[in-house]
């Protein structure tokens, strides 16, 4: 992990309820840490929320790492701003004394791949993540942490071009071969996130 900005990272925080979960907020491409916001009322009204803002931007819009090309994730940023996240998850666990409070990583788009490499890499900080049209963010990069304190949930449309099903499939592949508990929702449709999904995610969390 680098050294992060953390007072001066943008970012929302909402404290919740003591024994409710805290959720790791990370919008999509284009979005910011308030309009992703609502999406954890929608899985928790009593959740807490942690949502930093994406510190790559990309002709205006923020993002989490850099790309070549869409679908082409420049991984050696990828592994960098995972690390940046982790970072910040810890420095937020202590200003905003969160104890050993349940922290549950929930991604969109470009903020699920974002989520979906801090569980791959620094699984001790982010062992749990809820991503909503997620890939494989690592390309060839090889994981050899172990996962096996991990769970996750990986949703999405069998016919999303932004996160390929070829794609998601070899990220439960390797998650599985490193021992996380994952479950892989498939729907019918592209990308985004359906009600179907948001039922999934809270039956996830209740579990």
């Amino acid at each position: 992990m680098t050294a992060v900005p953390t007072l001066d990272w943008p970012h929302v925080f909402e404290a919740g309820e003591e024994t409710a979960p805290v959720f790791l907020m990370l919008h999509g491409t284009g979005g910011n840490e308030h309009d992703i916001v609502p999406l954890a009322t929608a899985l928790d009204p009593a959740a807490g929320v942690l949502a930093p803002r994406g510190a790559v931007s990309e002709q205006g819009m923020n993002r989490w790492f850099r790309r070549f090309s869409e679908g082409r994730f420049d991984v050696d940023d990828v592994v960098a701003r995972a690390g940046d996240l982790a970072g910040f998850v810890e420095w937020a666990r202590g200003h905003y004394g969160l104890g050993d409070r349940r922290i549950v990583a929930v991604g969109f788009s470009n903020g699920a791949n974002i989520a979906l490499a801090a569980a791959l890499l620094h699984p001790d900080v982010v062992p749990q993540v809820i991503a909503f049209s997620g890939m494989y963010p690592l390309d060839d990069r090889a994981v050899t942490s172990d996962l096996s304190g991990s769970r996750l949930l990986v949703l999405g449309g069998d016919a999303d071009v932004m996160a390929p099903l070829p794609s998601v499939i070899r990220l439960v592949r390797v998650l599985g071969e490193r021992g996380a508990d994952v479950r892989h929702v498939l729907r019918a449709g592209g990308h985004g996130i359906a009600e179907g999904d948001l039922a999934a995610a809270k039956e996830w969390l209740a579990a």
